[in-house]
């Protein structure tokens, strides 16, 4: 039987406190995409997007209308697009004018997999994809880009983070009349997971089926609000209970619209990414938890401490909850998407080295994080350097996703608008790592990757 206090208190989530799906993602294999004539294998991959995926805007919208719980993006990601670039020559960004007819055509909000996977070394259609993303992103809507640069297995390669430092200096320039928004669909990965369902890292790996439904849930605000609940009296270990079991509750919701869409759309069910994610709106903040723990302002002396303690929360408590669970699965920290962690890098309280030691133990990394615009593109890959850095040696994904803002200098701000929010330039170490990043080669994988 239903109950009453359940329904009531689910209501309540998502009329005041942010509840929502996040994403559902159908991520499509287009392994059987691949042509060694260009046109062929793009019109093989328009062909499959837009016939797997034509009734995923209306499934996730009838789902919306049957439980009442708001699903805010449709999204898909596709096989890297680098292995079909590479078996095909010709101009690659054909293929990301493909994805975004697609993209427009079935009506979702982004689509994941203008992306290459190099931590290794480069292939010829790794090279072409990576040199082309500037032009790509500038001349998509819909397209997002990723490049994974290192893992724990393989190590770091250094030649592909100078490489990146480049593309985001150029990505941003390209796009310096819409805010820079180039570098704000493109991601630089270590240990990048196949499944994930969050743009812009999304892609489809390729041990995955040739059709799944993945799903993002959110919930920042609910957890805050369940905290305020519990008054000022619970120690650290009740905190921690609090949060999985407000967790929990969440992910059972990202649980079922996951098996209904899958059962809707005739594909499998993948996983649930239990990440909470931030919006830039009032009382939807990672930030905002944070300091319901206790501290005065996020980036304060704690702040890592009291990150590390949601984050492991979250994943205790999502994972009773879902059959299957992938993804990051963590608390994302987007600085330009959260209204919290905006607030604290306006008052200087949250700096790029404090985000950097936060990134060690919660999802991805240094995410929306506006840079001054002539940062030098060694800077840059440097930044990229240290954050992979932190996810070989943890052996979790790390990332960064930085937006140079052309133009602007320390405490000017962009605004990109809707979930992508906007904020203020940080500040910058700016002695140059320079001979470190021209020396290139791969910086080898720490001893624990040896586990065979």
């Amino acid at each position: 039987m239903y109950n009453v206090s359940d329904i009531l208190e689910t209501i309540t989530m998502i009329q005041q406190e942010h509840l929502d799906i996040r994403t559902i993602t159908m991520g499509i294999s287009l392994l059987d995409c691949v042509d060694s004539d260009i046109a062929r294998s793009c019109q093989k991959v328009y062909d499959k997007v837009t016939t797997r995926a034509r009734e995923l805007v209306r499934t996730g919208d009838k789902i919306e209308q049957k439980y009442g719980i708001p699903i805010i993006n449709k999204r898909i990601s596709v096989t890297p697009i680098a292995i079909l670039a590479g078996a095909s020559g010709g101009d690659v960004v054909r293929y990301a004018h493909t994805l975004d007819r697609a993209a427009k055509e079935v009506g979702v909000n982004f689509i994941g997999g203008y992306s290459a996977l190099v931590q290794k070394g480069f292939s010829p259609g790794d090279r072409e994809l990576i040199a082309s993303i500037p032009q790509a992103l500038c001349e998509t809507e819909f397209v997002c880009s990723s490049v994974n640069i290192g893992s724990t297995k393989a190590g770091i390669n250094l030649d592909a983070v100078g490489i990146m430092g480049g593309v985001v200096v150029d990505a941003a320039k390209r796009t310096a009349d819409r805010e820079c928004i180039g570098a704000a669909k493109l991601v630089v990965f270590c240990n990048a997971p196949e499944d994930n369902p969050f743009m812009a890292g999304a892609f489809h790996g390729v041990g995955e089926p040739d059709c799944v439904i993945n799903v993002g849930v959110s919930g920042p605000g609910v957890v805050r609000a369940a905290l305020a609940k519990s008054g000022g009296d619970c120690d650290i270990t009740q905190i921690a209970d609090i949060i999985k079991k407000t967790a929990f509750k969440i992910t059972r919701m990202g649980q079922l619209v996951g098996t209904e869409a899958s059962q809707r759309l005739g594909v499998p069910f993948g996983i649930v990414d239990l990440s909470l994610a931030p919006t830039p709106a009032v009382g939807d903040s990672v930030a905002h938890i944070l300091e319901e723990i206790g501290l005065e302002r996020c980036g304060a002396h704690g702040t890592t401490a009291t990150l590390a303690l949601l984050n492991d929360a979250v994943k205790k408590g999502g994972v009773m909850a879902s059959s299957k669970v992938g993804g990051l699965s963590g608390a994302f920290i987007p600085v330009s998407e959260d209204a919290g962690m905006i607030e604290a890098v306006r008052c200087g309280s949250l700096t790029l080295e404090k985000l950097e030691a936060m990134t060690a133990v919660c999802s991805v990394g240094l995410d929306m994080v506006i840079i001054p615009g002539d940062t030098p593109a060694d800077v840059i890959a440097a930044i990229i350097a240290d954050e992979a850095a932190i996810g070989m040696v943890n052996s979790k994904t790390t990332a960064v996703r930085l937006i140079p803002a052309v133009g602007k200098a320390v405490g000017e701000e962009l605004n990109f608008g809707g979930l992508l929010g906007g904020g203020p330039v940080i500040r910058l170490n700016t002695h140059s790592p320079a001979r470190f990043i021209q020396r290139g080669g791969q910086i080898p994988a720490p001893i624990q990757s040896l586990k065979n």
